[in-house]
């Protein structure tokens, strides 16, 4: 009877599981203080809790690690060259939702449907207010080659995944050939060896040490916000290059379902809120970035620097080029 009674109880914890609490599972790249506020009111709206790993790097490997036994079900990158990474590495997989083709235009998205962006920066040039003043319409990435900025440019690594996505959407639009005599040209103008990151710069430029460098856009709103980098932001104008040609480069930021998400259905359901208006308001507001969906309103403060035009390049097509512009790099002694 005593076996019975197992068999009859084992047998009724297979008919009637009892009920999981629903989650879903983030691995991300970009701070706790960007992403918990999301996830606060995702779980709020939703009942589904969020569990975050936060990583500075090796999420690709990670979960290549993991395999098929990773509880990762999102990832979240902070720029485009590790949303490439995560496809390259084949640790995340297509996504089919009505919801996020409506939310973000095709250029924002992967062609295979493996990431979408969620945020987008430019890669904009700073300007000393008092020695150059505002850069006109009219001012191209090509200038920084011209023999006026010799001297005068700083900037962190060429090979830094900002810098490098800039030389792949060069490379798009001009060729191998013209992007290499132009890193020529912007190496021979540095004012210093690359050093430091985006905000360094700004700092040198402040320091008198250079004219002016590239830097992501958001870098202005941090630095406004900044009791002791304020009076950085306030040496420099920021610019949005190529106005009168292809536009202002932009980087993203974005999101992959991982490829052995274990809430799939919980995982779509995140996705889908972040790019939705809510969260691109929030992503908007709390870190100066530009939202990707159309209509939706930008911060008070980056809506003061001013309407700029995007390049339209594909993100693909600057994937494509990831390579090339390493070699390039490698072959003008950019860094050295």
């Amino acid at each position: 009877m005593k076996k019975l009674l197992t068999l009859s109880a084992i047998v009724a914890s297979f008919a009637a599981p009892a009920m999981a609490a629903e989650e879903v599972n983030v691995y991300s790249y970009r701070q706790p203080f960007l992403v918990e506020p999301m996830f606060n009111e995702f779980t709020k709206e939703t009942g589904i809790k969020v569990n975050v790993k936060f990583a500075k790097k090796g999420l690709a490997e990670k979960l290549q690690q993991e395999g098929e036994y990773s509880p990762a079900d999102v990832v979240l990158t902070s720029d485009f060259a590790r949303l490439v990474e995560l496809s390259d590495k084949e640790v995340v997989q297509p996504v089919s939702s009505k919801v996020i083709e409506s939310n973000i235009p095709a250029q924002f998205r992967d062609k295979e449907s493996e990431w979408v962006a969620l945020t987008m920066r430019t890669r904009s040039v700073y300007s000393s207010r008092d020695r150059v003043g505002k850069l006109g319409n009219d001012f191209d990435y090509s200038d920084l080659a011209n023999e006026e900025f010799k001297g005068k440019i700083c900037t962190r690594s060429g090979k830094h995944p900002y810098n490098v996505s800039l030389v792949s959407s060069m490379i798009a639009h001009h060729g191998e050939a013209a992007t290499k005599e132009w890193l020529e040209g912007v190496k021979a103008n540095l004012a210093r060896k690359p050093q430091g990151n985006d905000r360094a710069q700004v700092k040198a430029i402040k320091e008198g040490l250079c004219d002016v460098s590239l830097g992501n856009s958001y870098y202005l709103g941090k630095m406004v916000n900044d009791k002791e980098q304020k009076v950085w932001a306030d040496a420099v104008y920021i610019n949005f290059p190529n106005q009168n040609t292809t536009g202002t480069h932009v980087n993203v930021s974005g999101m992959a379902m991982a490829k052995h998400s274990p809430n799939k259905e919980n995982a779509l359901k995140l996705m889908e809120f972040l790019t939705g208006d809510k969260a691109q308001q929030m992503y908007a507001e709390v870190n100066y970035e530009y939202p990707v969906k159309e209509g939706v309103k930008r911060s008070e403060l980056v809506a003061s620097w001013g309407d700029f035009k995007a390049d339209t390049v594909s993100l693909d097509d600057i994937a494509a080029n990831h390579s090339a512009a390493i070699k390039l790099l490698d072959e003008v002694k950019f860094d050295l």
